[in-house]
């Protein structure tokens, strides 16, 4: 009888248990990681402002070839530019001049 009864147990312990529930706990707590990283990242950066609906700023970010991006946020419309350094080939015309004062600020002057 106590051999049944052994066996009866072990039998309830085994059937109730899902295998699936360890995989799908793994799955949520992989995707809290990602989620912290992604915040990390922002903060690292100083990107939180990316977020904000209000703010309004300009990024000026250098990258290893030697291109510069400037990344313009206003509002929620958010621009980038790239600005490099290779010779351009076509046809078009001159729109004007820009001049950079003492003080850093540039001024358009059009043709």
């Amino acid at each position: 009888m106590k051999k049944f009864l052994k066996r009866e147990k072990a039998y309830k312990r085994t059937s109730l248990e899902d295998p699936l529930s360890g995989v799908a706990n793994l799955f949520d707590i992989s995707v809290v990681f990602i989620v912290c990283l992604i915040i990390a990242l922002f903060t690292a950066y100083n990107l939180l402002e990316l977020l904000n609906p209000k703010s309004e700023f300009t990024l000026v970010k250098k990258t290893p070839p030697g291109e510069i991006e400037i990344i313009t946020k206003k509002g929620v419309e958010i621009k980038a530019q790239k600005i490099t350094n290779k010779t351009l080939f076509g046809e078009g015309k001159k729109l004007g001049t820009a001049y950079q004062l003492k003080d850093g600020t540039v001024i358009y002057v059009p043709e």
